[in-house]
């Protein structure tokens, strides 16, 4: 970087009449409405010759002003020394200087900089940017694609990078293109990327991210823990109760049964928690009874699942050894900023009784361990924004893990750590509703929900009610008969809008108590309501009215198309 900025001290006004010889407006054109409308403040980072801080300002924002060339400072200040404009003599990675500041800002411009960046560097710089937005602020990137001096430091740019990048600090892009060179450079081209830092509105956003990028972390014990609520809204939603009108209660077994999830695969792998840990060795809740459940799959640490003899008894005292643990680790260090008061209390016996001679995992026995008090607006801002908040956790994960190792003298892959990462849901498995579909199709009762149509052997197809490449749930409750020909090439891959879901209600009643429920002590209707009252919101397991299995379906059907942007499929040929 030193390099390149000589080269720009050098050439600073022959490069500053170059640049202003095309307007900012010209160049920037495609941002202009997602600028703030009231005065805001921004950051141009590399400001150049000033002409877009200059710019900026005269749309009556406050405007900072970094540029390292000292040259190509004194030029922008003399031609804008009338402009509100604060020039800092600072650079990236660090930008130490205007980190001192304290100011935080809505918009935070790089135009024509990131290749200046080395590749090396890239991580801390995007992060430094980020942390630098106010909630809901807007980081704008342009990239420069073509040949270029060597002595001018520049480096590889892909827009993929960006977005990784983005994805990793719980951003996303709001707007992206690609432009050719202002400046008549044939072999020039440019992309450029606006990034938005979420923001619900609650503080909950701000809260998140200062505990998965800022905090202190003598362990991954909070980003499990956040993550681990992330699994549950998205997955077992449906067991969190009202606490009081700020708290949302969620069952102790259950953060801790899928704490346990996570955990499991990233101690098989041998990737340290802590700076001294390998294997389960220094982990409060990998004991015995951890380590026994060593061959259990992961797959059947889920809701609604029974487990008797040793491996009933061993989950069971992994569980009280995981709740221990959190409520004495996570819990206890993850508190508001400049205070000790916990974010997440845990309320109630955090000690279950003794191991019964079987055990299934349903909402009473998850409950026995006490529960965790989550403020409405953080699970909230979890529900809505887990697609963008669980890459930063998985992110920052692999890096602090990545530190530990080096402390150990190991080197671990990145792609390593990110495939012990992934959370793995069970197959797609639609064997049990099929052959229940079977049975049926003998009586004559069997119907597709959507087109009504009779189905045959040869038409029948089980339709995931909600689609498995958004939302892998293969729940009975979300695996409903449909003809072959609906299902593979007209709904595929959408959410049935909410006019076909009404007109299908009668049929997917119909089709839930014939295939499911006539029977309430079967073991299949005890699995249908358990899998349903964890994943569905608002129902209980011993509620026995289908009607509120029917109303969750449409709240979790509104949630993902608000949360996700699921496409939705009319069925217009069936209403």
């Amino acid at each position: 970087m030193t390099d390149a900025i000589s080269w720009y001290d050098a050439r600073a006004e022959q490069l500053a009449d170059r640049y202003e010889s095309v307007p900012a407006e010209r160049i920037h054109h495609w941002l202009e409405d997602l600028l703030p409308s009231k005065t805001g403040t921004v950051l141009d980072v590399g400001a150049g010759s000033g002409r877009d801080a200059a710019w900026l300002a005269s749309r009556g924002h406050d405007v900072v002003a970094v540029e390292p060339s000292a040259n190509m400072r004194s030029a922008a200040r003399q031609r804008y020394d009338d402009r509100p404009i604060q020039w800092i003599a600072d650079s990236l990675p660090g930008l130490e200087r205007t980190f001192k500041s304290g100011l935080s800002f809505d918009v935070v411009l790089l135009s024509a900089v990131w290749m200046h960046v080395a590749p090396s560097d890239r991580t801390r710089a995007f992060r430094k940017l980020i942390t630098l937005l106010k909630p809901g602020g807007l980081l704008v990137i342009t990239l420069r694609h073509g040949p270029a001096e060597p002595e001018r430091g520049f480096h590889p740019v892909s827009e993929e990078e960006i977005r990784k990048l983005a994805r990793d600090h719980g951003a996303f892009i709001e707007r992206h293109g690609s432009a050719d060179d202002h400046l008549g450079r044939p072999d020039i081209r440019w992309t450029h990327l606006a990034i938005r830092l979420p923001d619900d509105g609650t503080g909950a956003l701000p809260l998140l991210r200062h505990i998965i990028l800022n905090d202190d972390k003598s362990s991954t014990y909070k980003l499990g823990l956040l993550r681990t609520l992330c699994r549950i809204a998205d997955g077992a939603g449906g067991v969190a109760g009202s606490a009081d009108d700020d708290h949302v209660a969620i069952p102790m077994g259950l953060v801790a049964l899928t704490w346990i999830r996570l955990y499991k695969p990233l101690l098989v792998a041998d990737l340290p928690q802590n700076p001294s840990n390998r294997g389960c060795e220094r982990l409060g809740f990998a004991k015995t009874a951890f380590r026994k459940l060593w061959e259990v799959s992961h797959h059947d640490l889920r809701v609604g699942m029974p487990f008797t003899g040793d491996t009933g008894a061993a989950l069971h005292q992994a569980i009280k050894d995981a709740v221990r643990t959190i409520v004495q680790m996570p819990v206890r260090y993850m508190t508001y900023p400049n205070g000790t008061r916990p974010i997440l209390p845990v309320r109630g016996p955090v000690t279950a009784s003794r191991a019964p001679a079987g055990i299934r995992l349903d909402g009473p026995y998850l409950a026995s361990f006490g529960t965790m008090r989550v403020p409405a607006h953080l699970w909230t801002a979890i529900q809505r924004f887990s697609a963008w908040i669980e890459p930063a956790i998985i992110a920052e994960w692999i890096r602090v893990t990545q530190r530990y190792g080096a402390k150990q003298g190991r080197s671990l892959d990145e792609a390593r750590l990110a495939a012990a990462m992934t959370w793995s849901d069970p197959s797609r498995d639609v064997r049990v509703p099929r052959e229940r579909a079977e049975r049926l199709l003998a009586t004559g009762r069997l119907h597709c929900v959507w087109s009504g149509k009779r189905l045959t052997a040869g038409s029948l197809d089980i339709d995931h009610c909600f689609p498995w490449t958004v939302w892998p749930c293969g729940d009975l409750w979300n695996l409903m008969p449909a003809h072959r020909k609906v299902n593979q090439h007209e709904k595929r891959d959408r959410l049935p809008a909410d006019p076909l879901l009404r007109t299908a209600q009668e049929r997917i009643l119909d089709w839930w108590n014939a295939a499911y429920r006539e029977h309430p002590d079967h073991p299949l209707a005890q699995r249908f309501a358990l899998e349903a009252s964890a994943s569905l919101p608002g129902v209980v397991a011993a509620d026995a009215d289908l009607d509120s299995y029917y109303s969750a379906l449409n709240l979790q059907r509104l949630r993902l198309k608000q949360n996700q942007q699921v496409p939705e499929w009319s069925g217009a040929p069936y209403l």
